[in-house]
């Protein structure tokens, strides 16, 4: 019997066309999700692993990406057996002003905006991004990092798109106040209330 590997996927549209043009996208995604880059290595090989076997299962022309995206996420759950939780925000509007309220504390703080410059501001990014709970870390991951729309983000989640919307605020409200946080801790931003020096 020849390896799997050596025949071509059956189905509409060229694999090596549709599929293999987004590999960076899946192991930074992969990345984003497991934490680490050998996990990464091997969840985005296990992604187009699946999809080279089920390449018949996709449609030619459609977005691959989000296929591709959605194989990996569902990979990662069945991985770590980690069953999604569904947490309702209670008061949305409570949340939008304390966003507000947090910007603008920021912006009274540093309004020449050294924070945004600081050369480690990449590194800071995807630390705290690594460190959002996983349901806020992928909505995050996939609108902030990898550019999906809303209705993207909802089909390789499996959720309702309030749901993403939902997620993507508390996720991004989560981020906020973490690198808002390091900024004050590394002396960038001095913290509200303190004497300028």
């Amino acid at each position: 019997m020849p390896d799997e590997l050596d025949r071509r996927p059956a189905g509409g549209g060229d694999f090596e066309r549709e599929a293999l043009v987004h590999l960076d996208a899946v192991y930074r995604f992969a990345r984003t999700m497991t934490g680490s880059e050998s996990d990464a290595e091997d969840l985005s090989q296990e992604t187009y692993l699946q999809a080279w076997r089920h390449w018949q299962q996709y449609t030619a022309g459609t977005n691959c990406r989000a296929w591709l995206f959605t194989i990996c996420r569902n990979l990662r759950i069945k991985t770590v057996r980690r069953r999604e939780r569904e947490i309702v925000a209670d008061d949305a509007e409570m949340e939008n002003l304390a966003a507000a309220a947090l910007h603008a504390g920021l912006v009274d703080s540093d309004p020449m905006g050294q924070f945004l410059d600081a050369p480690e501001l990449a590194e800071v990014v995807r630390r705290e991004v690594q460190r959002l709970p996983l349901e806020y870390r992928e909505a995050v991951a996939l609108a902030d990092l990898e550019d999906q729309s809303y209705e993207s983000i909802a089909q390789v989640l499996g959720v309702p798109i309030g749901t993403v919307k939902s997620r993507l605020f508390r996720g991004r409200r989560m981020l906020q106040q973490s690198l808002i946080n390091y900024a004050h801790d590394a002396g960038l931003v001095a913290r509200p209330g303190a004497a300028p020096q």
